[in-house]
């Protein structure tokens, strides 16, 4: 199925709920009404003219500009062999959304990774906490206002001012070729 037809049966099925298609881009993508993400993701798996049983990638954008997050689903039929990206805006301010883990099981991890790095709370989830980061991290580090903590428990986390990982590595690298 093409995407212009898997959006065609969206449309058809959710009317409203399906905000905008790009079809003419390497992963044509369509923008959905984040409140209806749960309701499209079972619809896209069950629908046997669709099937889309494999979830490849959830992941978060943060656009501060426009005051919005974005939660992005790459999806791929096993059986029909084809694809199709849904992406659904969300208020940067209060960022929710339900939770596809239901649909998909391999959301869990994604959707905490998403939570841990972006602070979008999926709605539902069975176990939303942290993945990455020690629980009692502050922040939500890609996001673009994220400020680097000094240090964590006493161990210093940011690097001196204006020198980043490259350059500090070539100076470790330096002072151990001159001890030789």
């Amino acid at each position: 199925m093409t995407p212009q037809e898997i959006h065609d049966r969206l449309k058809e099925k959710f009317g409203d709920r399906i905000l905008d298609f790009k079809g003419d881009v390497p992963n044509p993508w369509i923008r959905i009404e984040p409140s209806a993400a749960a309701n499209i993701a079972l619809f896209l798996r069950d629908e046997p003219a669709l099937a889309f049983d494999f979830l490849m990638c959830l992941s978060g954008l943060d656009w501060p500009q426009k005051g919005k997050q974005e939660v992005v689903y790459h999806l791929f039929s096993m059986s029909l062999r084809h694809m199709i990206v849904l992406r659904a805006e969300i208020s940067r301010e209060d960022p929710r959304i339900p939770s596809v883990e239901g649909v998909w099981p391999a959301a869990n991890w994604h959707e905490r990774e998403t939570f841990d790095l972006f602070g979008i709370v999926f709605e539902g989830h069975s176990d939303l906490r942290r993945i990455l980061l020690p629980d009692d991290w502050e922040g939500h580090p890609l996001r673009k206002d994220y400020k680097i903590q000094k240090s964590y428990h006493g161990i210093r986390v940011m690097n001196p001012p204006g020198k980043g990982d490259r350059q500090l590595f070539n100076e470790v690298s330096d002072k151990k070729r001159e001890k030789k």
